[in-house]
Formats: C-alpha cells, sequence, structure tokens
C-alpha cells in the first residue's frame, strides 16, 4: 500500500504540471512550497493553495484544483474496488457487479446488458472528458450525484455516472440500435453538451428513487381531495419530487359546509398542512420537501390571508413559512390595474368570490353537466369567456363578494415579493391561449391552472376524484379513485455555450429528446394518476443553461437589441430541432395518445407563432402525417446546480457577480464566471441587480414564443425599487406575452432556498 500512495504523492507534481501548461498557470510558487512539506500533506496543500488563487485575475486556477480534487476521486475510487489509482478508471463490468450486489444499482443493468456489451461500453469511457470539469462543478457532481456505498465510500467515477445514465435511459431501445444509442448518448453527457435533471442524475440506474423533476395536482374541494393531495404529496416528496399545487377550487373562508352558513376555514389551514407535511417528509434524508401553492387573484382568500403566508408580520398562526406561492393573474386584472381617473390615480375595481359560492349561484355546467367556476375559463384572443363570466358574477345581485382596488391587492403582492421573493406570477390567459393541447377541454375553457415549483411547466391539469369506495369479496375496503391529469415534468437542457461553439444542436437535440421521451416508459412514479398523466401526453421539457455565458464569448451585450435577437434566433433553432426530433421519434414510435385534434395535428401551433418559413411548412406537413411523440417539449428550468456541473451560467440568469465566494463544508473559495478574460470581462460586468430588468423581459419576450411551455424567469431589483417601477416590469412582462416570473429577488433578500429537483 505504501508503495502506491508513493506513487500517488509523485504523481500530484505531474497533475500540476500538466494543469499549468493546459491552461497557461504559473505553477512553480505551489512547486516550491509543495516540495519540502510531507508526501502525505502535498496533495491537499496543492488542492488548498489552487483555490486560495483562484479568483477574477486568475480564473484559471479553478482548473487547477478540478485535476488535484480528480486525482483524489481516482484515489478513493480504486482503493473502494481494488485496482490501481494509475489506471484512473477500473473495470467497469466489475463496477456494475460489486455496486449491483451492494444493492445500490438496479439489477436491470445486469439483465438487460451482456457483459460483452458492457466491456464494448467501457471502451467509449473516455477519462480525458474529466478534464473538462471546473473545481466547483466536479465538486458537486462528486459530493451529490456519483454512487457511494452505504458508507459514504465512494466508488463510481464522473465517466462512469455519464455512462450508467446512458445505458438507464437506453435500455428499452430495440438490440439492434441500443448500443449505438448508448454511445451517442454517452457523446453528449461526457461532452457538457447537456445535463439531465437532478433526479435523473442522482438516481438513473439506482435501485432507489424516480427519474422525474416535478409534479402538479390540483385540489378538489372537499375533504377527500384535500388529504388524498397531502397524502400523494408525502409520497412524492419522499423520492424527491418538487411540487406544485393549485388551491382554486378549494371554498373560501366562511363559505358553507353542507348548506350551514360560516363554517369553512378558507384554504389558509389546509396550506399550513401542507406546509407541515413538506417539511415532516423530507427528500431522501438530505432536504425538506418543497412545495409551491398556486391561488387565483379572484379567490375571496388572496387578501385574507393568502399574500400574507411567508411575510413575517401578522397571526402566526396563519402562517406557511416553508412553502412558496403563486398567484393567478387574468388579464382582466392587469387590465384594471391600468384604470386610472384624472388625477392619475387608480380606480380600477376588482371582485373576489369564493368558488364554492359561484357553482351554487350561477349554474354554469360543463356538457357533462358538472358545475363550473370562474376558474375554469380564461379569455381568448377572439373569445373573451373569463371577461364575459367574471362580469356576470359580479353583476349577480346576490353572489358574496369582498370588492378592492385593483392596485391594492398588487400593492400586497409587491410587498410580499420584495420581502419573501413571491408569490410567483402566472399569466393564466397566455398560458392556456397557447397550449397546443387546448383541444381536451376545447377553447376557453381552462385546461391549466397553474405551474410547478419552478414555473417552467404548463400542462394539462384536473383533479382527482373518489368516485366508490366497497368492501371486496376478502372482505378488503376498497376506494375507487378516478385519476385526474397529475403533471410530470421531465427535464433536461443543452449548454448553450459548449453546443453552439460546438455547431451540435442538431445531433445533440435529437439524442436528448429520446432520452427523456424514455425516462416517461422507465420512471416508476409512486403516484398512480402521475403516471397515468405521464404516459398520456409524453410530455418533456427540453431546456437551456449557460445564456449569460454564450452572450460573453459571443461578445454580446446583455443590454442590447442583438441579445434580443440572437434569443429569438437561437431559441427558434432549437424549437425547430426539438419538434422535429419527437416529430420523428413518431414515426418510429407512435404519438402521444391525445395528439388527434391538437394544435399540433391542425398546424395553428405553428400558424399562432408565425411559422411560415419553407423548413417550418414542410415540419408542419410532417408533424400532420406522422404525428408527434410528446404533448409537450420544451421549458426552461433554473438550472443553477447542473448548470455549474457543465461548468456554466445559470439558466437564462445573469451572473451573481464577477466574483463571489463558495462556501462547501469546511472551507471557503471563490467562484468566477466560465470563460472569464479581458474579453469576456467587459460583457460580464454587469451583474443581475445592476442590469435594467426590461432587457431581461425583452430577451425572455422573444425566448418564450418559440416556447411550448414556460421559463422559470426571475426579476432582479434593488430594495429600494419604488413601488411604481416593480409595477411597470411587472405591466412589461403580461404585455410582452410571458407566461410566468419566477422569484423577484431583491438585494435585501438573503439568498433564497431553491428546489434542486428542476435544475437539469
Amino acid at each position: 500500500m505504501s508503495k502506491i500512495m508513493d506513487q500517488e504523492w509523485r504523481n500530484v507534481f505531474h497533475i500540476i504540471d500538466e494543469a499549468a501548461k493546459k491552461y497557461s498557470i504559473n505553477a512553480d510558487p505551489l512547486k516550491e512550497k509543495l516540495k519540502d512539506l510531507p508526501n502525505e500533506e502535498k496533495q491537499q496543500q496543492a488542492l488548498f493553495y489552487s483555490l486560495n488563487k483562484i479568483g477574477m485575475m486568475q480564473p484559471e486556477w479553478t482548473y487547477m484544483a478540478a485535476q488535484l480534487y480528480l486525482q483524489e476521486l481516482y484515489t478513493k475510487a480504486s482503493h473502494s474496488r481494488g485496482y490501481d489509482s494509475s489506471r484512473k478508471y477500473g473495470d467497469f463490468y466489475t463496477l456494475i457487479e460489486l455496486l449491483t450486489e451492494k444493492g445500490i444499482y438496479s439489477t436491470s443493468l445486469l439483465n438487460e446488458y451482456s457483459k460483452s456489451e458492457i466491456d464494448t461500453l467501457q471502451k467509449e469511457i473516455n477519462p480525458e472528458h474529466d478534464t473538462l470539469f471546473n473545481y466547483i462543478g466536479l465538486f458537486l457532481l462528486a459530493d451529490r450525484y456519483l454512487a457511494k456505498d452505504h458508507d459514504g465510500n465512494i466508488y463510481e467515477l464522473p465517466q462512469e455516472r455519464f455512462m450508467i445514465i446512458a445505458m438507464t435511459l437506453m435500455q428499452n431501445e430495440s438490440k439492434g440500435q441500443r448500443i449505438e444509442l448508448v454511445k451517442e448518448a454517452y457523446w453528449a453527457l461526457s461532452n457538457l453538451y447537456m445535463t439531465v435533471a437532478t433526479p435523473t442524475l442522482s438516481n438513473a440506474g439506482k435501485s432507489f428513487g424516480q427519474l422525474s423533476s416535478c409534479f402538479i395536482d390540483t385540489v378538489d374541494d372537499s375533504l377527500d381531495g384535500i388529504y388524498l393531495n397531502n397524502w400523494d404529496v408525502a409520497r412524492l416528496s419522499k423520492d424527491g419530487g418538487g411540487i406544485g399545487i393549485y388551491y382554486g377550487k378549494v371554498r373560501a373562508l366562511g363559505s358553507d359546509i353542507k348548506k350551514f352558513k360560516g363554517n369553512s376555514s378558507g384554504v389558509v389551514p389546509w396550506i399550513r398542512l401542507i406546509n407541515d407535511t413538506a417539511v415532516s417528509v423530507d427528500q431522501l434524508g438530505q432536504r425538506q420537501g418543497a412545495v409551491a401553492i398556486y391561488l387565483d387573484v379572484f379567490h375571496k382568500d388572496i387578501m385574507n390571508g393568502f399574500l400574507d403566508l411567508k411575510t413575517n408580520n401578522g397571526d402566526e398562526r396563519r402562517k406557511a413559512h416553508d412553502i412558496f406561492t403563486g398567484v393567478n393573474i387574468p388579464d382582466l386584472f392587469m387590465r384594471k390595474l391600468e384604470e386610472i381617473d384624472e388625477n392619475g390615480r387608480s380606480v380600477g375595481e376588482w371582485h373576489t368570490f369564493c368558488p364554492h359560492q359561484v357553482k351554487q349561484f350561477m349554474g354554469w355546467k360543463d356538457e357533462n353537466g358538472n358545475p363550473l367556476g370562474l376558474e375554469d375559463f380564461y379569455d381568448e384572443e377572439d373569445e373573451k369567456l373569463f371577461t364575459q363570466k367574471y362580469e356576470e358574477a359580479v353583476n349577480h345581485p346576490l353572489l358574496p363578494r369582498k370588492t378592492y382596488r385593483a392596485m391594492d391587492i398588487m400593492a400586497r403582492i409587491m410587498v410580499a415579493q420584495l420581502e419573501t421573493g413571491t408569490p410567483y406570477m402566472f399569466y393564466r390567459d397566455e398560458v392556456n391561449r397557447q397550449n397546443p393541447n387546448k383541444h381536451v377541454v376545447g377553447r376557453g375553457r381552462t385546461s391549466i391552472y397553474c405551474s410547478n415549483l419552478c414555473t417552467e411547466i404548463a400542462q394539462n391539469m384536473s383533479a382527482t376524484m373518489i368516485t366508490n369506495e366497497y368492501e371486496d369479496e376478502e372482505g378488503n375496503l376498497v376506494i375507487v379513485r378516478k385519476p385526474g391529469d397529475f403533471v410530470v415534468c421531465n427535464l433536461s437542457s443543452i449548454n448553450l455555450p459548449r453546443a453552439v461553439k460546438g455547431d451540435v444542436l442538431n445531433r445533440l437535440v435529437k439524442i436528448q429528446v429520446r432520452m427523456l421521451d424514455n425516462v416517461i416508459d422507465l420512471n416508476t412514479i409512486p403516484v398512480g394518476q402521475a403516471e397515468v398523466t405521464n404516459k398520456k401526453y409524453r410530455a418533456v421539457g427540453l431546456g437551456t443553461f449557460g445564456w449569460h455565458h454564450l452572450l460573453a464569448i459571443e461578445g454580446i451585450y446583455w443590454e442590447s437589441d442583438e441579445a434580443v435577437n440572437y434569443a429569438n434566433d437561437l431559441y427558434e433553432d432549437i424549437s425547430y430541432y426539438t419538434i422535429k426530433a419527437s416529430m420523428e421519434l413518431a414515426k418510429e414510435k407512435g404519438s402521444y395518445s391525445k395528439f388527434a385534434d391538437s394544435e399540433w395535428e391542425t398546424g395553428e401551433y405553428f400558424t399562432r407563432r408565425g411559422y411560415s418559413s419553407e423548413r417550418w411548412l414542410e415540419l408542419q406537413e410532417q408533424v400532420r402525417q406522422e404525428g408527434i411523440r410528446n404533448g409537450w417539449l420544451m421549458a426552461v428550468a433554473p438550472n443553477s446546480s447542473t448548470a455549474k456541473i457543465g461548468g456554466s451560467t445559470d439558466g437564462i440568469d445573469p451572473i451573481y457577480a464577477v466574483e463571489y465566494a463558495e462556501e462547501k463544508k469546511n472551507f471557503k473559495f471563490k467562484v468566477t464566471p466560465p470563460d472569464l478574460d479581458h474579453h469576456t470581462y467587459d460583457y460580464y460586468r454587469r451583474a443581475r441587480h445592476e442590469l435594467d430588468q426590461v432587457w431581461s423581459i425583452k430577451q425572455n419576450a422573444a425566448r418564450q414564443r418559440h416556447i411550448d411551455q414556460a421559463v422559470s424567469f426571475n426579476l432582479y431589483v434593488r430594495h429600494d425599487i419604488k413601488a411604481r417601477e416593480l409595477l411597470n416590469l411587472h405591466m412589461q412582462a403580461w404585455k410582452s406575452g410571458l407566461k410566468t416570473t419566477y422569484y423577484v429577488r431583491s438585494t435585501s433578500q438573503s439568498e433564497i432556498e431553491e428546489c434542486e429537483a428542476c435544475h437539469s
């Protein structure tokens, strides 16, 4: 053993020399510092020295630190698995056998792949790709995602994690093309051209956990509906899913129960119950559950506790500090904000109602005779059903309501946002107008009630209900649930700088869509109705990260028309490749079950976006004839942790700072933007809170046009922003056609904890 260790310590100088040469680093002072140290201290001290050197003037030291940390990983893995660390990677088949025997890997890997196939795939594993990682990316990958045994000993190395993911996602492909598809998926992952979502990155190939990121449920206005939702939330939180919940159908405070007036406690106590579930049922022992609750701005409880759930003032018995909130905003409300008198004072009135009372008094019914509420309608461009129904409700002489100035409600929303970052904004009319699958309920009828925890998902929703309870032949009490559309988010993201500069977008998107589609069939979701919905619509969310990084290396300023135009052109290309890839998959495997009469089939999806070039018209006709595999295709998630693994910047956000400190466990080091040098500095110089947010909105509006779902889009503001300025940003977002906005991040807030499930 001592001989092996001596070799490892001598190898430190070789690593330093190689990294110094590759990244043009003067490493002589480091080598001088190490030469008199005991051998057993050399590697650790070299790593600490490198971390301390990282900064604006010497950003390249992050790669020196990464190479030294990589050697530490090679050493630990080789000791766990019993091979010489100078080989870097050990035998791949032996690794799979070992971790399957220990119960870490699923038995499916050995059941589905022969030894000769695994040996063939081992030849594809390229240790040189480990040099692509910067330090923070490699640290996060090793700390959170590489497979360890039950005692925390590391077994798996980065390229093996990528190969295991590729093998897992392609295991059910036809034998004739499977190995080539595994190689293609490994190519995409190992070159860091893309990342899969956190649950897939962590759980693919393992014997526990699921692969999807987020879930969205609709709560029925019944005791059964409320408690069954809570049960489903607990089961999903246990496996690491982030959850969005629509509460707009639940009756308001003071409404009647079984005709007894004034008995309803409203939505707040039930949300507190969800809050307690999220805290109690943690995600794989790592973090508490993450849940977002959405409520309509026309719900009577919006001003009766909902907007104050996370604030620090008021009655603590009506607080839920651990959940996140979202408000569903119709166009009509935003127009009311624009109504002013001759003195410039906002005078638009807004009425709020109990959804249960609306159904009682208004008598609206669907085609099956089921009662409908205001929440069940939205405004199309040419037929404004929500506005019509809202005015009918306002004019009903007996329907109870609470009336406010619209601006007073908006002021409460903005105060909460500046204090807590939430509520998120969900522009319900625009979401439903742009929905390619509105045919399921019809134009003007709401099919998407809210978004997910990170505001990038927009898919059809409906409540699950108990329809029967009976005793079977064996004396068991059976509850029959009619499954609603319980939304599932299956995510992965393009690393824009690497993919664009590598000119691989077309090739990459093709394999990426197949990987996402395969997640749907491989997943084991603990909630049955989510499984049903997942396979019914086969929805996926292909996204991106590294936008600011891409602008910097392309020499484009954030606050410029050039950036807006680039967003429009690039995301149109990505959209084209994504739709084409799904169409080609449909030719091979069939379309999703609700394709008929969708806007994909009718072509309205394409005409609505003004796609009229020859390539688009040809693709539109191909989709009409061949179908499309996935009912929804694109969604841009926050991508924070996995963007770091990819060595780039978060999602579509501007950078946090040109230099900032990152603290990990018992040490701290500096982080700088990727590819920082004297060329890119000027394009990075203005960071999040210094940039004019109107330009961010313009970019996102250009991007949103090409995305069938939505985008996790933050607004970054100073803590002393004037109310009028923040209002103008919200008005600009709405008028620009944004479907959602995520956090309002003010300089006075500590960094907001986010659910990592959606970070793809």
